[in-house]
């Protein structure tokens, strides 16, 4: 295939993952729909006219809904978050071939992660993964519509505003540092991004309480819900940590001949890895937990996403704006 025929598979990849993630999308929100309906019990069929004095009662027949060849509420809200799971696997495939097709598409062959665009695809890629990986051990079907929901939009913003043509890699990006740099970084804003999820439901559950109806009783208890943002967040740490002061001041270095510049990327990073320290460290000595713990993680999640999109609108210093710089278009928003 040529680099043009790369490219072409690329974009048309890009848009059959968003319209299969939308029907995804659409699929849990039908899911999330039926646990509003109460559970409706068997219907019930009265025989004879009954209820006169001196004549027998009436009869009553329970219709069984296998019977008559009709799904159950339960049944159908299992069958719509299975056939939801799948379609984001599909999507996810789809989503994989765009970002090989990206980096095939160069000449020479390169890794897709050349500009703010691609970065993009590569983020929503992971969040997926991670979804897709740790939906059955952490039981996280209830956060479906919620992580479809942010990659569907995320990617319409990077396929609207962001995209770029291929292109080859600047000199400074040319590097086996950026492999491993942004590899970490991705798979740990993946993970951040999870843990925010979490925060952000045990915020609306705690306000709703326990005892709320409809979808939020699908969503786990809030003990739940604030023991799996820590354990995400515990994981996305260390690699964060690895990402942020360690590959990357090293891969400064070796394009900069300095380990640490001062750079407004730089800067943010760092301000995300000590509100994260913060996070774990007050949770582990002074026991916060709850509300204030998913209060300091939304901080966190908020100069993460910062530092992704924000710096490269707001900021004309950066040394990293080769990797991440938004189209004319988008900076004259």
């Amino acid at each position: 295939m040529t680099d043009a025929a790369w490219e072409t598979l690329s974009n048309q990849a890009v848009a059959a993952a968003g319209v299969v993630y939308f029907v995804a999308l659409l699929v849990h929100l039908a899911e999330w729909a039926s646990l509003r309906q109460r559970q409706e019990a068997p219907q019930a069929v009265v025989v004879g006219a009954g209820g006169a004095e001196g004549t027998e009662p009436p009869v009553t027949a329970h219709v069984d809904a296998a019977a008559t060849g009709r799904r159950t509420p339960a049944e159908r809200i299992a069958f719509l978050g299975r056939l939801g799971f799948l379609l984001t696997a599909i999507a996810a495939a789809a989503h994989l071939v765009s970002l090989v097709g990206r980096g095939m598409a160069a000449d020479p062959n390169r890794v897709p992660w050349g500009n703010m665009y691609e970065f993009t695809l590569a983020g929503t890629f992971v969040v997926t993964v991670m979804y897709l990986a740790l939906h059955r051990r952490f039981r996280l079907g209830w956060m479906a519509p919620l992580v479809v929901g942010f990659v569907v939009t995320t990617l319409m913003v990077a396929v609207i505003w962001l995209h770029e043509p291929v292109a080859p890699l600047t000199e400074a990006l040319n590097s086996y540092w950026l492999v491993i740099h942004v590899v970490s970084a991705v798979i740990a804003t993946g993970a951040f991004t999870l843990g925010g999820i979490a925060s952000i439901m045990y915020l609306v559950k705690a306000r709703k309480g326990e005892t709320a109806t409809g979808w939020l009783a699908r969503v786990p208890s809030l003990d739940a819900l604030d023991k799996l943002a820590y354990r995400v967040h515990a994981f996305a740490f260390p690699v964060w940590t690895f990402a942020v002061l360690i590959t990357g001041p090293i891969w400064a270095h070796e394009a900069w001949s300095r380990y640490w510049n001062w750079d407004p990327k730089e800067v943010w990073a760092f301000i995300t890895w000590v509100v994260y320290a913060g996070y774990l460290h007050a949770r582990a000595t002074a026991g916060w937990k709850g509300r204030n713990a998913a209060i300091i993680a939304l901080v966190g999640l908020a100069t993460l996403w910062f530092n992704f999109i924000g710096v490269n609108y707001f900021s004309s210093s950066s040394q990293h704006s080769y990797a991440g710089e938004a189209p004319a278009v988008v900076r004259q928003l």
